[in-house]
């Protein structure tokens, strides 16, 4: 590989990895999977020759792709069965469990989908629905009824936390 080329990788990992393994990690809920798909869009983003017209453009094709290659692993994974006993043992591990994070990942895809990438990505209602595919009044609903539930489960969480 020459240098420009490992250069290039180098500077892909540095700014995508984290983004994807974090959206990854919402539609999968295992650091191990996100990792497996992170590798999986690297592999397919050099191997792809794609050029970009922008770096806008840019993370927006790593964005889908990680977004495809999530729903092609739940779709032809539907996870592996575990036994009960190892499955109370196993601890995620790089990824801090909280309140919020918890709640979200406990939402519906669809509104999970646009919560991360409106508030973990920064991306504006019409970006958004570009990403994914929709109308920007769905992306808007989505993220509206996503809040909404938010609301109910934080504040659910944090009644009971007073209580206790």
């Amino acid at each position: 590989m020459n240098d420009q080329k490992q250069q290039e990788v180098e500077r892909l990992v540095q700014t995508y990895s984290d983004t994807i393994l974090r959206l990854s990690y919402s539609y999968l809920k295992s650091v191990y999977d996100a990792e497996d798909i992170c590798q999986t869009v690297f592999l397919k983003l050099l191997t792809a020759g794609v050029e970009f017209e922008s770096p806008t453009h840019e993370k927006a094709y790593i964005i889908r792709a990680t977004i495809n290659a999530c729903k092609n692993e739940l779709k032809a994974f539907r996870r592996k069965l575990v036994p009960l006993d190892e499955a109370r043992e196993a601890t995620v591990q790089g990824i801090p469990s909280t309140d919020v994070l918890d709640a979200v990942m406990a939402l519906p895809g669809k509104y999970r989908e646009a919560i991360y990438l409106f508030y973990y990505e920064g991306y504006a209602i019409g970006e958004i629905a570009g990403l994914l595919g929709i109308s920007p009044s769905a992306a808007a609903a989505h993220l509206s009824r996503g809040r909404k539930q938010l609301r109910i489960a934080l504040g659910e969480a944090y009644e009971q936390k007073l209580s206790t």
